[in-house]
C-alpha cells in the first residue's frame, strides 16, 4: 500500500496570502516528544531524592515537576490534535518501524510525572491530591506500557521490515516502559490498605520488573551485534546509545524501591531477601551501567567532532542518565557507603547539564517553527512493508 500524499489545507490571511492551518503545525507531532516530559520529570525526582540536598533543591525540583506536568497536559492535547487531524500521519508512525517503537515512551511520561507527584508534587498540591494523581497515571501509564509491549514487537514481527544490520536502541523503548511501573509502583504501597492489596502491589511490579529485564536481555545483544559488526550509529542516532541505560539504571531503582516497601507488604523471610536481592542485583548493574555510560559518551564524543546537530534524540541523555542517578542513590541507601552518594551526584550534574542543553534547544527550534519537523531519513532503522514512503512522504 503506497502512502499517499496529503496536500495541507490552507486558510487565507488578511493580506490575501494562504498559510496553513494551526493543526498543520502538528502533522510532525511525534510519540517521540513525550521524551521531553520524561527527562524534565526525572530532573524533579532524581534531584528531590538524591544523598546530598542543597538549600533550595527541593523548591527548584518542585518546580521543575510542575513544568513536567504542565508539559504533559500540553502535549496530551497536542497529540490527540495530531490523530484527530493527521490520521493517515499517525498510522504511518505506527507502520515505520524507525517511529513506532517510541510509543513507549508516553506510558513512561505518565508514570514519571505520576511517580512525580507523590515524591515532590505533594509539597504543592497536598498529599491527598498527589496519591489520587499517581494513582491514575500509574494505572494509565501500567496499562499504556502492556500495550506497548506486546504491539510493537508484534508490528515488528507481522507489518515491519527490520533487520539485525539495524537495530538501534530505540527498540528498547517499548521493552523498559513496565520497568518504569516497577520502579514507580511501590510509592503507593503506603496508601494502600495492608494485607493482600500491599502484597499484591508488591509482587505484581515484581512481575512487571521481570517481564522487562527479560525481553531487554532478548534485545540488547542486538544492539550491540550491531555496534560491534556495523560500526557507529548515523550521527543523529548517537544519542540513543544512552537508551541502553535506562532498563539498567531503572531496574537498579526498582529493586531498591520494592525492597524499601517489602517489610510493608511481605512477611519473612521474603522481607529480607528481597533486601539482599537489591544490593545483589543493583550493584553488578550499575557497574555495566557506567561501562556502558563511558562507551556512549566516548561516541557521543566522536559524533560531535564529526559534526552532529541538534535533534530530538538529544532528550536520550536525560531520561536514561536520571535512572542512574536514582538507582546509585538506592544503593546508597541500602549499602551506606559515600561512593554510592557521590556517584547519584556526579551523575545528577550529567543529568542537568544535558537537560538544560536538550531544553534550550528544542525550544529555540519551536520558536523559529523548525519544530515539530518530520523524521529524517538517516533516522530510520527500517522499513515498513505497508509503506513505500517516508511517513512523511518523502
Amino acid at each position: 500500500m503506497a502512502t499517499t500524499l496529503v496536500r495541507p489545507r490552507t486558510r487565507t490571511t488578511p493580506a490575501g496570502r494562504t498559510a496553513p492551518r494551526a493543526h498543520e503545525a502538528l502533522r510532525h507531532l511525534g510519540p517521540n516528544w513525550y521524551a521531553c516530559v520524561m527527562g524534565t520529570a526525572i530532573v524533579a525526582t532524581a534531584g528531590a531524592t538524591l544523598p546530598y540536598q542543597l538549600p533550595g533543591q527541593r523548591v527548584a525540583c518542585q518546580l521543575v515537576w510542575a513544568l513536567s506536568a504542565a508539559a504533559l497536559a500540553v502535549l496530551l492535547v497536542a497529540r490527540a490534535g495530531h490523530w484527530i487531524h493527521h490520521r493517515d500521519q499517525a498510522r504511518a508512525h505506527l507502520l515505520d518501524p524507525a517511529v513506532a517503537p517510541f510509543y513507549g515512551c508516553l506510558s513512561m511520561a505518565l508514570l514519571a510525572v505520576g511517580g512525580g507527584a507523590l515524591i515532590v508534587g505533594k509539597d504543592l498540591i497536598g498529599l491527598s491530591a498527589a496519591v489520587a494523581v499517581d494513582a491514575v497515571l500509574f494505572t494509565a501509564g501500567t496499562a499504556t506500557a502492556l500495550l506497548t509491549a506486546v504491539a510493537v514487537p508484534y508490528l515488528m514481527v507481522v507489518r515491519h521490515t527490520v533487520e539485525a544490520a539495524r537495530a538501534t536502541p530505540v527498540w528498547l523503548l517499548p521493552l523498559v516502559a513496565p520497568m518504569v511501573s516497577a520502579a514507580l509502583g511501590p510509592l503507593l504501597i503506603p496508601h494502600l490498605p495492608a494485607g493482600q492489596p500491599r502484597e499484591a502491589m508488591l509482587l505484581g511490579c515484581y512481575a512487571l520488573f521481570g517481564l522487562s529485564l527479560l525481553a531487554t536481555l532478548l534485545m540488547l545483544p542486538l544492539v550491540f551485534g550491531r555496534l560491534l559488526t556495523g560500526g557507529p550509529l548515523p550521527l543523529p542516532l548517537t544519542p540513543t546509545l544512552f537508551l541502553v541505560l535506562g532498563p539498567l539504571g531503572q531496574s537498579t531503582t526498582a529493586v531498591n524501591q520494592l525492597a524499601d516497601m517489602a517489610p510493608r507488604s511481605i512477611g519473612a523471610p521474603y522481607a529480607g531477601a528481597l533486601g539482599a536481592f537489591a544490593v545483589v542485583y543493583g550493584v553488578p548493574v550499575m557497574g555495566f551501567a557506567l561501562l556502558w555510560l563511558a562507551l556512549s559518551a566516548a561516541m557521543l564524543v566522536r559524533a560531535a567532532r564529526g559534526g552532529m546537530g541538534f535533534s530530538m534524540t538529544w532528550w536520550a541523555l536525560t531520561f536514561p542518565v536520571g535512572t542512574c542517578v536514582t538507582g546509585a542513590a538506592g544503593l546508597a541507601r541500602h549499602t551506606g557507603l559515600t561512593a554510592f552518594a557521590w556517584l547519584a551526584a556526579v551523575l545528577y550534574a550529567a543529568l542537568l547539564a544535558a537537560w538544560l542543553a536538550a531544553a534550550a534547544r528544542t525550544l529555540h527550534g519551536l520558536s523559529t517553527g523548525r519544530l515539530p519537523a518530520a523524521p529524517g531519513a538517516p533516522a530510520a532503522p527500517g522499513r515498513s512493508r505497508s509503506l513505500r514512503s517516508r511517513p512523511d512522504g518523502s
